[in-house]
């Protein structure tokens, strides 16, 4: 008996969330990757706290739902998983690229980029990829993945984008070794540009954070 694996490509539909309206007074567009277990309609509710007419909020829901806690009642969602991952990167950052042009957002505005947690590494894969000129870079609470090396950020301009990490002093997910071994990355990746915010707290969002990162 043998198995064989096989792969078949197919058109997939996604939804994607967004928040506020995009005008010509509109500063910020927030492309924001949400963490493991959320839905993207939840996760918005962080970003209330901003301008509604600056910012426009656009939030892509990763693709694999599965019920939470095994109660069959609540539903979460992840980007990616250990099995098959580079086939589910590619078609992750093929749906966020059709999210952009769906939006056809403006040059003039700033794109600032959000991840938490496992979006952290949805958010860092896209913009090696896509080599996007943003604003602001803002990796909260997440890993930046083993296999982005500085070669891949080379095109940034520290002068013009911030990169801002953030977690919590008490995050369970980011022991000392991880911390210690993800800054060696982040100064190797970012070239010592990156600023770290640090708050009293585990692997939560805080709003005000978010806020005052314009």
């Amino acid at each position: 008996m043998s198995n064989t694996e096989k792969t078949v490509t197919y058109t997939s539909e996604n939804t994607y969330l967004t928040q506020n309206e995009l005008t010509p007074k509109t500063k910020n567009v927030w492309l924001v990757f949400h963490g493991i277990g959320y839905l993207s309609r939840y996760f918005v509710k962080y970003f209330n706290g901003l301008d509604a007419e600056e910012n426009y909020i656009i939030v892509p829901q990763a693709p694999s739902k599965y019920y939470l806690k095994n109660e069959y009642k609540y539903v979460g969602a992840s980007w990616l998983t250990k099995e098959n991952t580079q086939t589910e990167i590619k078609n992750v950052l093929n749906y966020i690229d059709a999210v952009l042009e769906a939006e056809e957002i403006p040059e003039n505005v700033n794109l600032m980029l959000f991840g938490f947690s496992q979006g952290v590494s949805v958010a860092t894969r896209w913009l090696a990829s896509k080599k996007a000129n943003c604003k602001l870079v803002a990796l909260y609470a997440g890993g930046i993945p083993n296999e982005l090396t500085a070669k891949d950020f080379e095109f940034l301009d520290f002068d013009s984008t911030d990169i801002k990490i953030i977690y919590g002093d008490q995050d369970q997910y980011l022991t000392p070794d991880r911390l210690k071994s993800e800054k060696v990355k982040i100064d190797k990746l970012f070239k010592g540009y990156a600023e770290t915010i640090t708050f009293k707290g585990g692997h939560e969002v805080k709003p005000e954070i978010i806020e005052g990162l314009i």
